[in-house]
């Protein structure tokens, strides 16, 4: 590809960008944004210091060239202190990737997201409405029951107080669960590679597991048979064997098995009637309420989505 591509490319890729959006320089970590795009060059300011810079064209096809002879992908290090927002910026392109693990800029074969982007700033003012969700509801309800009862101390805590939390956190963990397998199947179309994938609150990173199963039995007998090991030193007892063996016997399963009782606690039901209750009750305050206490109680409840926004979201590369 002709630098002439890819400068166009990264072009686009800068007006694409968000208005309010910030890079991140890959060395010192500073904060910058991109005020101009031009012809030959692109003009950006950071955001501590206030300072403009224009970053120029050809000591970007420079840095391109550099990246594209290099065997391994180029040494970061190696740029003087001035030229640190030109990987930020180059890495917007969808071929050049960073890798903070081994401080490199590298082109790669496959397009991958920039990590150096964050979003709009949390000052920008966006409408949001409460999901229809129900670890929405349950986180919500959750938090309102942490912040009734003292969980620092939960031998003194009453029985009903702690089968409320109890059935909150398995409402919780089991919404979380779900969700979060949705979010990773999509992620899993989103994240290329091995290196991590940052987002506002953390990083991820594509990996794989080895799963084996046997073929059939007769088959493992006869391939491992074949190979000089006797059937005898790979067979075992199968406890769903013995399961029908003891079916047609009279021996008790403690004959054949070392068994151990364990008690544990689980949820039996949950009152959906009650949950809804205290949700449109926290709903209610809120509309009945005026003035400084209705406003004290908009913080506190936006407070508490943050919170759960904190618990449930992740947007890659963004930050909201």
């Amino acid at each position: 590809m002709t630098f002439a591509s890819t400068w166009g490319n990264i072009l686009d890729e800068c007006e694409a960008l968000e208005d309010d959006a910030m890079l991140i320089t890959p060395l010192s970590d500073q904060r910058f944004r991109i005020t101009d795009i031009q012809e030959h060059r692109v003009v950006v300011e950071f955001t501590d210091s206030g300072e403009s810079r224009p970053l120029q064209r050809d000591q970007f096809e420079t840095l391109v060239d550099r990246v594209r002879s290099e065997v391994g992908g180029f040494e970061l290090d190696r740029l003087p202190p001035e030229a640190d927002p030109y990987p930020a910026v180059l890495s917007l392109h969808p071929r050049f990737e960073i890798d903070k693990q081994t401080g490199t800029l590298r082109e790669t074969d496959e397009p991958t997201p920039s990590q150096f982007v964050r979003g709009v700033s949390p000052s920008v003012e966006t409408e949001r409405t409460a999901p229809d969700l129900d670890i929405y509801s349950d986180a919500l309800l959750l938090i309102d029951a942490l912040e009734q009862y003292d969980v620092t101390e939960l031998e003194e805590l009453q029985t009903p107080s702690l089968i409320n939390l109890y059935t909150l956190l398995s409402d919780v963990q089991r919404d979380a669960d779900d969700l979060r397998g949705d979010v990773a199947t999509v992620l899993l179309d989103r994240v290329h590679h091995d290196q991590p994938v940052h987002g506002q609150f953390g990083s991820v990173q594509r990996t794989s597991r080895t799963y084996r199963s046997l073929r059939d039995e007769d088959e493992v007998l006869e391939t491992l048979e074949a190979a000089g090991i006797p059937r005898e030193r790979v067979t075992s007892v199968d406890s769903s064997k013995v399961d029908e063996a003891l079916e047609v016997t009279e021996l008790a399963a403690s004959d054949v098995y070392e068994i151990e009782q364990r008690e544990y606690v689980r949820k039996a039901e949950v009152n959906e009637e009650e949950k809804e209750s205290r949700l449109q009750g926290l709903k209610d305050r809120l509309a009945a309420t005026e003035g400084a206490e209705a406003e004290e109680l908009r913080e506190e409840i936006e407070e508490l989505e943050g919170r759960i926004n904190d618990l449930t979201s992740f947007q890659s590369g963004a930050e909201v």
